[in-house]
């Protein structure tokens, strides 16, 4: 009985000590958590101060998706033998100069993407990588700073494809107005005088003309995050069917170094895209149609596009 007691005793002295030990161990980690904290303040009040000062801020985030699929005698699907891949690839690289009295901001945003789909048992039919998305955009805007928040300032924006009818069209926006900073990360460009200049060869059909041009855009990286919006619009004085507009967005998380996760979408409204894809649509026919679109009987179909894959930034 004794013998009993002891064993007993000494468990729960144990049990106790186990127990009170781990309470120190879980107070101390709590304490260096603490120091972490606010060591971590510390080095993030030194950025803020790095960010405020004059010069340059340059750097660049950007997705990578892709998936390529082989299927043989897969006779569930109305294609059994085929082979199929996506590849998109979206970069944002951006240089920013901020003096005390101007600023010139600098971006461009290029989303690019390929797929295929090859019906084996179709001799016909093509096992190359075909254009799915293109786009590239870049922008420069200069301002000279009336206050703290407000600018005078010229913007020019340059808008086209890379991979295929390359400035055919091309969009070339240049004006001047106010430019607005109410926070650190976003910029709004009002600019009542703008001229956007479309180029076009061949049997498409756009106008340019004279209207007015908003930006807005915000960016911001908070520690593993990256975030870039960005709405770009032309407001055309003479019609409203050569308005268009823009919005691009696009998201990374960094999970390793600068390896993460990135999506990316767009929209896009332009009335003379849709007018001359639907007239090329129309003089493809057979036999053509009896009446050709014209830019006002055009419906203009909400254009747009989105990436899911690895992302890389720097």
């Amino acid at each position: 009985m004794k013998k009993l007691i002891l064993v007993t005793a000494v468990f729960f002295g144990i049990s106790s000590l186990s127990a009170q030990t781990a309470e120190e161990l879980k107070a101390e980690q709590a304490k260096k958590k603490d120091s972490i904290a606010a060591i971590q303040g510390r080095v993030n009040a030194i950025q803020a101060q790095l960010d405020a000062m004059p010069g340059w801020r340059i750097g660049a985030f950007g997705t990578i998706g892709g998936s390529i699929s082989q299927f043989n005698n897969w006779f569930a699907q109305g294609i059994p033998n085929n082979s199929s891949g996506n590849i998109g690839i979206t970069i944002n690289p951006y240089a920013n100069l901020i003096q005390e009295k101007y600023f010139w901001r600098n971006s461009a945003n290029i989303n690019l993407s390929w797929v295929k789909l090859d019906n084996e048992d179709d001799p016909t039919d093509s096992d190359e990588f075909r254009e799915a998305v293109d786009v590239f955009t870049v922008t420069s805007l200069f301002g000279y700073k009336l206050t703290e928040t407000l600018a005078v300032s010229t913007l020019g924006e340059y808008r086209t494809t890379l991979l295929n009818n390359f400035n055919n069209p091309g969009y070339l926006d240049l004006g001047v107005g106010a430019t607005w900073t109410p926070i650190k990360d976003l910029v709004v460009v009002v600019h009542p005088l703008n001229y956007n200049f479309v180029f076009s060869d061949g049997a498409t059909q756009y106008e340019s003309s004279l209207g007015a041009k908003v930006v807005a855009d915000y960016t911001r990286k908070i520690g593993a995050i990256n975030f870039k919006t960005n709405l770009s619009a032309f407001l055309s004085y003479e019609d409203a069917d050569y308005s268009n507009w823009t919005w691009t967005n696009s998201f990374s998380y960094t999970l390793w170094k600068a390896i993460g996760v990135g999506f990316d979408f767009g929209l896009r409204s332009n009335k003379q895209e849709a007018f001359n894809f639907a007239l090329a649509q129309a003089a493809a026919a057979v036999p053509p149609p009896a009446v050709l679109p014209t830019l006002e009987t055009t419906d203009n179909d909400l254009q747009s596009f989105w990436n899911l894959g690895l992302s890389y930034s720097f």
